[in-house]
């Protein structure tokens, strides 16, 4: 499950409800602090950056990949605020940031003023991991109770059949290599990379989600087509702020050819969009496919066309199960 815009879709939202309506037995979540889902669930609002938004199942065991970047202290506070100690793993190998690397993001004029970083140390810790410096899982006694190979439980669960949910985070046009470079992040964000932050081969993926919203916002600096000014978004109650840095989030309409662009990136088998109410208010808190709007039907066959996948999944508000389930993956 990966983000087909620049971040903010709503990618937690989609993986809780889908580890509550599937047979979930294992979900990862990849990535880094500066990427946060927020799950609202049962009228609780949870902001994660480091658990995996289907703690909400209590069935499903927990991961954190190999190539993700935790902080010892968001992610001990995040395990306290879920309960999901006893089933979380954290892999063996997933990198750790120490506040050294926050200090040196905020000192450096290129990743405030420029690039506009979220500044929570990932992109210094992920310097540190290329010279081979940096503290890995395994080295910190706070966290020796949840350290596992988790690339080992994956692949076996898996190989017994299992379904396994594999968490991205960020968007794809924030993409170290396929993004809007030097506007992006310090790691890729397309559905191969997820894959080797977890250990998981390419041939063992059944769907590839890519998640939509249903229109485009971005935090921090970059190109953005068809920008709205500030005024215009605001009226049509598109403002948003960022999760992890509270900055608001520049606005612009869906944007089909970044869509299909995303689509053949992460060879998506199915799309989620989230939001739907937001454009078309009359659907908030809508669950029945079958009392959809004719307008919004349309509106999603226009999207399929684009994009020739099928949309399987419309959220109608901010709880989880505020959603209405299509089908036509695998």
């Amino acid at each position: 499950m990966v983000g087909g815009f620049f971040g903010d879709e709503g990618k937690g939202k989609i993986v809780a409800y889908l580890s509550l309506r599937r047979d979930v037995k294992l979900a990862i979540r990849c990535g880094a602090i500066n990427a946060g889902h927020t799950v609202v669930y049962m009228g609780k609002t949870w902001k994660l950056r480091s658990v995996p938004s289907a703690f909400v199942n209590p069935a499903v065991s927990l991961g954190i990949a190999a190539g993700g970047l935790i902080k010892t202290d968001v992610l001990l506070k995040e395990i306290e605020e879920t309960g999901c100690g006893n089933r979380l793993c954290v892999d063996s190998r997933a990198g750790v940031i120490e506040d050294e690397h926050v200090a040196r993001e905020r000192s450096s004029t290129h990743l405030t003023s420029t690039v506009g970083s979220t500044l929570q140390g990932v992109g210094e810790a992920m310097v540190d991991r290329a010279r081979r410096l940096l503290k890995l899982a395994r080295d910190i006694p706070e966290l020796e109770k949840y350290v596992c190979d988790l690339s080992e439980l994956a692949n076996e669960y898996i190989d017994r059949g299992f379904e396994v949910l594999i968490e991205g985070t960020q968007g794809t046009f924030l993409s170290l290599y396929h993004g809007t470079y030097p506007y992006v992040t310090s790691r890729d964000t397309t559905a191969s990379a997820f894959l080797s932050e977890v250990g998981v081969g390419p041939k063992k993926v059944g769907d590839v989600i890519v998640v939509f919203k249903s229109y485009v916002t971005r935090v921090g600096s970059g190109p953005l087509d068809n920008e709205m000014s500030f005024e215009e978004a605001s009226k049509l109650g598109w403002i948003e702020y960022g999760t992890v840095t509270g900055r608001p989030r520049r606005v612009a309409p869906f944007d089909f050819d970044l869509a299909r662009k995303a689509v053949v990136l992460n060879s998506a088998t199915a799309a989620a969009i989230t939001k739907v109410d937001i454009i078309f208010p009359e659907v908030r808190g809508l669950r029945d496919p079958s009392k959809l709007p004719k307008s919004v039907v349309k509106w999603v066959e226009e999207i399929e066309s684009a994009l020739k996948i099928p949309v399987i999944l419309l959220g109608t508000g901010e709880e989880v199960e505020d959603s209405i389930y299509l089908g036509g993956e695998k």
